[in-house]
């Protein structure tokens, strides 16, 4: 969504699309920096973790990793209900994260269905940096179904293994332009995010969220893939492409 001329910086800009709602308030620094290079700016990689004390538990303004906190977001895919149930379980897991050593990760479950049919679960590994608050993605098993049967563990990694290092999923601070790797998982998982927007409300059937902001996801491996996410603070992911959260539950 670009700024247009003659727009006072208290105008609201209101955007609909295949049902969703959003509304920005300009405040001069609610859009992405101009890129005055031809070329775009690399994805960052490298993230001195070295420096972090990780711990399992905690949330920073856009991702929690409290026990019990949950998000269920539906879409209809071909007249069926696709609804993806994302649940911070009180499971932890030890990974060895090479020179990093072994750390302690919480263990996030994301169930997707199809119509009432189970189509994949995933146990994604986090942990957050004591010390700049970002929440550090250390990997995820996978499991895939079709007709109830397990036929495919594609896109699983872990931090350590086949050269596999911890991306971010969540910066502890939200900075416009800011462009990262979630995951650094070699001929597996190469998923890039871009910060786009922010100070938006969004408005999706479990509500109307001020304060949102807009990640734009890509992927190293794909071209094609390319992923828009609205995030609300102190609730998590309230859009992804065309699901909407249509009810959540704060942790336990």
């Amino acid at each position: 969504m670009k700024q247009r001329a003659g727009l006072s910086k208290s105008t609201q800009v209101i955007l609909a699309a295949t049902g969703l709602i959003v509304c920005l308030t300009w405040s001069g620094s609610a859009a992405a920096p101009r890129r005055t290079q031809n070329e775009p700016r690399p994805f960052t990689e490298d993230f001195m973790l070295q420096r972090c004390t990780f711990t399992p538990t905690g949330a920073n303004p856009f991702f929690s990793l409290q026990p019990g906190h949950q998000l269920i977001l539906q879409s209809e895919q071909d007249g069926e209900v696709e609804e993806v149930v994302i649940t911070v379980l009180h499971d932890t897991e030890n990974i060895s994260a090479g020179a990093l050593g072994t750390v302690r990760t919480r263990v996030v479950e994301e169930r997707e269905s199809l119509g009432g049919e189970l189509v994949e679960v995933s146990r994604n590994f986090f942990a957050i940096c004591a010390e700049t608050n970002d929440v550090v993605y250390f990997g995820e098993d996978v499991d895939i179904f079709e007709d109830g049967e397990l036929v495919s563990h594609e896109g699983a990694w872990r931090a350590g293994q086949n050269g596999a290092r911890p991306g971010i999923i969540m910066p502890g601070t939200y900075l416009l332009g800011a462009r990262y790797f979630q995951e650094l998982a070699p001929g597996v998982a190469l998923d890039r995010a871009e910060n786009m927007r922010m100070n938006l409300a969004v408005t999706v059937p479990a509500g109307t969220f001020e304060n949102s902001v807009m990640i734009v996801e890509t992927s190293g491996l794909s071209s094609s893939d390319k992923t828009t996410k609205f995030y609300a603070p102190g609730v998590g992911l309230i859009v992804d492409s065309q699901a909407r959260l249509v009810a959540w539950h704060p942790a336990e």
